[in-house]
């Protein structure tokens, strides 16, 4: 029986559609998160990115992203360990670890919508970040399944 392309590859042996087949779409690369300056703590929030869709999950305008946000993160094969806000359930982070996905992701259960089902995804769980005006941060601090200290 032959293998899955994630566990034969890595990330920069992978194809343009393996690669972007990885995304199991949760959500959680697209929120706003903040760090805390004196700890470099990193915390999560529920607040998103103007593209991301809260309803729907994804974003509006994938190809042109970077244009229309200037400081989104384009993962890369080179850069996927070197950001760490990537979230502990990506598929990107775990590949790049030598660990095996999650049963719950979409190449394993061939089910696009198994993130969500899973409740590891944050659609319909967010605002966008053009809601507001001014955000009261504190308020905003969370902590999505799958992303817990370890410790």
């Amino acid at each position: 029986m032959t293998q899955p392309f994630w566990k034969m590859k890595s990330l920069a042996q992978m194809t343009t559609r393996e690669w972007e087949s990885l995304c199991d779409h949760c959500g959680k690369c697209c929120l706003i998160k903040l760090e805390d300056e004196d700890t470099g703590l990193l915390l999560n929030t529920d607040i998103a990115c103007k593209l991301y869709d809260c309803q729907k999950g994804g974003c509006q305008d994938y190809f042109q992203r970077k244009k229309q946000v200037p400081d989104c993160v384009v993962l890369t094969a080179q850069n996927v360990l070197e950001l760490p806000w990537i979230p502990k359930t990506c598929a990107y982070r775990l590949i790049a670890e030598g660990k095996d996905l999650y049963d719950w992701h979409p190449l394993v259960t061939g089910d696009p919508d198994s993130t969500h089902k899973a409740g590891m995804s944050v659609r319909g769980m967010v605002q966008p970040e053009t809601r507001f005006q001014d955000i009261d941060w504190d308020q905003h601090i969370v902590e999505w399944p799958g992303e817990e200290d370890d410790g």
